[in-house]
């Protein structure tokens, strides 16, 4: 029998408790997932960084630390978490990302605000086509990728810029400082998809805005330290931006009277762009576990000097 502590808040438990038994019995597992098991008999933690668990010590055979969020930058620095610990790769959540960022892609391409807006003339505007429109994505994880890769489809012309060299086709792969100028030197709409890390905060600053060409559009649904958000104000009070699509902040909820609620060139979304769908991610963290089981690498493992 495999002991699997689940460690998130309540609501997370009744959404992935019978998700999870459902995936462990398909991945044929003999599982016994409790709350409340002694740590010191716990082999798997399925696991959420805003749960009461934050001290791993007595978890002293446990093999692999699954967790339920994309993000990894509130647990890698626990020194106590010693154990090998997963990010989620849900495919549920990157069909989602995908979506989201198609969608406000396009909503910028084919200036659809101003179809909405603009209800009182007849004044045709011609939006160029798709292959007219660069497009840079910064972060080529496994979001930045599929993104890219679905908006070159459309026939955008694509550049991702990753902190290390990647390889994708069809897509303008660069890397490192002198990358990141040539990415954002081309793009009308920047997408970010980084992880937040301490090389990674304010990524988007005055001096990386200024590179843009005039009036760029920008969409963050990545996290909120990734823009300098004084740089950002600044920038769209000036025209250098010309929009931002935020859905990720340094403080969460965005506080009502936080300047971008009511910037005329700022759209907020409450931090929907994807969600992790219990039942895909269950499936995921029943593969790390029989993986674990058979002696195989685990999946998505953390690299905790890079913080992802």
């Amino acid at each position: 029998m495999i002991n699997v502590q689940f460690a998130a808040l309540p609501a997370r438990w009744e959404t992935y408790r019978e998700p999870l038994k459902a995936a462990f019995n398909k991945a044929g597992l003999k599982v016994d997932l409790r709350l409340d098991h002694a740590p010191d008999q716990v082999d798997y933690v399925v696991y959420a960084p805003n749960s009461d668990l934050q001290d791993f010590t007595p978890y002293t055979r446990c093999k692999a630390v699954l967790n339920l969020w994309a993000g990894v930058e509130k647990i890698t620095g626990n020194q106590t978490l010693t154990m090998p610990l997963c990010r989620m790769v849900d495919p549920g959540l990157t069909a989602g990302m995908v979506e989201w960022v198609t969608g406000h892609v396009l909503r910028y391409h084919l200036d659809i605000d101003r179809s909405i807006t603009v209800q009182d003339r007849w004044e045709p505007i011609v939006p160029p086509l798709a292959f007219e429109r660069p497009v840079t994505l910064l972060g080529l994880g496994a979001l930045g990728s599929a993104c890219a890769q679905s908006l070159a489809r459309i026939g955008f012309p694509v550049t991702g810029w990753s902190r290390s060299p990647k390889s994708i086709d069809g897509i303008t792969c660069l890397h490192g400082d002198e990358g990141l100028k040539q990415a954002l030197s081309t793009a009308e709409i920047v997408v970010l998809l980084l992880p937040d890390t301490p090389a990674t905060t304010n990524i988007l600053n005055a001096e990386t805005l200024s590179l843009l060409p005039k009036g760029a559009r920008i969409i963050n649904p990545g996290r909120g330290p990734l823009i300098d958000d004084a740089a950002l104000l600044a920038a769209l009070d000036t025209g250098q931006v010309g929009h931002a699509t935020l859905d990720v902040f340094r403080v969460e909820p965005l506080p009502a009277d936080d300047p971008y609620w009511a910037h005329p060139n700022v759209t907020v979304t409450p931090h929907i762009a994807a969600e992790t769908r219990a039942s895909t991610a269950s499936e995921a963290i029943a593969e790390n576990i029989r993986r674990g089981e058979a002696g195989e690498a685990f999946l998505n493992l953390v690299n905790r000097d890079l913080g992802y």
